[in-house]
């Protein structure tokens, strides 16, 4: 009988790692490699309510500009609830949320959120410069990433660590984001004065630490934190707040006060004016007095003529009005 010859045993064969060459030159037509380590999509709504003064609107496009991950939208309608924006935050696809509102015309207020869980900060946006009005030497790449920065303070208290947490997750662009540059070259400052968060924008010149600002400026003055997004329990309130209404008021008040304190000191020097001349008179000096009663006389009986004669003219026109007819 022929047996047949049994087959060799294959060896596992180790799969060999193959080492991707980069080339030395590429063309610019080359489109660039689309970036697959891209995990945290949070996206940013940033949209106003109508009602706003143009100062805010400028700020809005400053804020929108700077942030790579920001989506934008109409603006809300008054009749609308701010509840309604958790969901056009979700139909963009956004987790967090920039909404500025304007009272009067003149008033700007912003609310910082994270859409649908919460929690919500409502502020009063004060001192506000915009990029154009400053026009400062700073500059920076338009979708780089920046480099946020907080004072000490925002670690003393719950609340100050409720907004930094708030910040953070909005103004902070996600790594190997599409529309973003992975460079640092600028720095958002967030620093606490007067218990208000007071914010700056800082081009990263050199790597000593040297830095020229690019705008804009804002100072950032807390009401109220809630619970939800834009609704929800109170956590928070600023005792220390003075609405904008009552800051005018009381300018006005200050205002009505000087002006009744010029009326009574004007009163007061008219009633401590004296009466009679209060230096030595001369007797002697009533002698001239007559030759100012001359004048006086003379100056009548020109007055007198005057009148005589402008009679005399109009009687003279009534008789030849008469003689015509």
């Amino acid at each position: 009988m022929v047996t047949k010859s049994q087959k060799r045993p294959h060896t596992a064969t180790q799969p060999t790692e193959e080492v991707e060459v980069v080339p030395l030159t590429r063309t610019s037509d080359e489109p660039p490699a689309k970036q697959v380590k891209w995990t945290n999509k949070t996206r940013v709504l940033v949209l106003a309510a109508r009602g706003i003064s143009f100062r805010g609107r400028h700020l809005m496009d400053d804020i929108f500009q700077m942030m790579p991950h920001a989506k934008s939208d109409s603006k809300m309608q008054k009749k609308e609830s701010l509840f309604a924006v958790n969901e056009i935050a979700e139909m963009k696809n956004c987790s967090r949320c920039l909404l500025i509102e304007g009272r009067r015309k003149r008033d700007v207020f912003l609310w910082a959120a994270t859409v649908a869980r919460g929690p919500s900060v409502k502020f009063e946006v004060e001192n506000i410069h915009t990029m154009a009005e400053l026009k400062m030497t700073g500059n920076c790449l338009a979708a780089s990433r920046p480099l946020l920065s907080f004072s000490p303070n925002f670690s003393d208290e719950m609340h100050w660590q409720v907004v930094k947490e708030l910040l953070t997750g909005i103004f902070s662009v996600p790594n190997h984001h599409p529309k973003s540059q992975p460079f640092f070259d600028h720095v958002y400052t967030f620093s606490i004065v007067d218990g208000k968060v007071w914010f700056r924008n800082y081009q990263i010149i050199e790597e000593d630490g040297a830095l020229a600002e690019i705008g804009p400026r804002m100072v950032l003055n807390p009401i109220k934190i809630f619970d939800g997004a834009f609704c929800g329990q109170t956590l928070w309130e600023n005792s220390t707040y003075v609405t904008p209404c009552a800051k005018r008021s009381l300018l006005k008040r200050v205002k009505a006060g000087k002006y009744q304190q010029k009326l009574a000191s004007k009163a007061a020097y008219e009633a401590s004016r004296p009466t009679e001349s209060t230096y030595k008179v001369d007797e002697t000096e009533e002698v001239f007095n007559t030759i100012e009663k001359e004048e006086e006389e003379w100056a009548d009986a020109g007055k007198e003529k005057k009148r005589f004669s402008q009679v005399k003219k109009i009687k003279k026109k009534k008789k030849h009005s008469k003689a015509k007819a």
